[in-house]
């Protein structure tokens, strides 16, 4: 079932179930990554760990391929805002930022997330600045809970969300054009989530829609560019930046975030649905 213009694609309860067994592969692939970065570790090496908790759960990489990307995940450091590509040559270095994104496809259905980590120790200002950014992620999550609940929500309160949650926690750069998006049977689907706006407007929200929220913040200007090798994305003022993400999905009931392994619970209490058990894991 899809909606009309934007082509929104719609998803039952019991597909959003399925989403959320792949949006579990990606939380553990985080996991795995998150565990072993370190200084000396290179972005290749991330990677093939991620790869391989991919696929040794039944899963498929949602970016390896994607328009020839070349790798399981993308692996951006310091400057670099998104879609960084893995390589052996990208070592990190005590004090680097990086965000990690990360995608799989099982049984057709996918998730996506990402998570700005530092390396060994690092400047609490921009570990500040990746909290500040997960902050205004939840904060976009919960404006789509109520707004779906209350039956009054559209699309940009999400935005408007996440721009005041930022705006709150200090001065940084709100990356421009780049932003959050539906998502299901493909990776990137309608609509387009910007992280910033007035409220009130777009599509209504409404159960069924699975949406990728994803705020990318930066110490410095929101102006960014392209690099040569067609991808990856860094601040044109050479300042740090952050990158986080969730997947959700709007029920009769509530919100279920996906890609986060106890579906929300602990960021949004009751906003949660019920088909959300209080324990969850990979091996239920």
């Amino acid at each position: 079932m899809r909606r009309q213009q934007l082509d929104i694609q719609l998803k039952t309860p019991e597909q959003i179930e399925l989403m959320r067994g792949a949006g579990l592969v990606v939380a553990a692939a985080l996991d795995a990554m998150r565990e072993a970065v370190a200084p000396g570790v290179s972005t290749a090496d991330l990677d093939a760990i991620a790869e391989r908790v991919i696929r040794d759960a039944g899963a498929v990489p949602s970016f390896k391929g994607y328009h020839g990307f070349p790798a399981s995940i993308c692996a951006s450091v310091n400057e670099q805002v998104v879609h960084g590509i893995p390589s052996a040559g990208q070592v990190l270095k005590e004090g680097d930022l990086l965000s990690l994104d990360c995608g799989a496809i099982l049984n057709g259905w996918h998730g996506d997330s990402a998570i700005t980590v530092g390396v060994g120790e690092t400047d609490p200002a921009l570990l500040r600045m990746a909290e500040v950014a997960e902050d205004a992620m939840w904060a976009g999550i919960a404006a789509a809970a109520r707004g779906a609940a209350n039956g009054r929500g559209r699309l940009t309160d999400i935005s408007f969300n996440v721009e005041k949650a930022v705006r709150k926690g200090g001065r940084y750069g709100i990356v421009d054009g780049y932003g959050g998006h539906g998502i299901g049977t493909e990776m990137h689907q309608d609509p387009h989530v910007l992280n910033h706006g007035k409220p009130g407007k777009g599509p209504r929200l409404v159960p069924g829609m699975a949406l990728a929220i994803e705020p990318m913040i930066t110490m410095g200007s929101p102006r960014t560019q392209e690099l040569s090798d067609g991808w990856t994305v860094v601040t044109r003022d050479g300042s740090m930046a952050a990158h986080v993400e969730h997947t959700m999905a709007l029920l009769e009931d509530g919100v279920w975030v996906t890609t986060a392994r106890d579906g929300g619970r602990a960021r949004l209490g009751d906003l949660v649905t019920s088909r959300q058990p209080a324990v969850d894991s990979l091996a239920e």
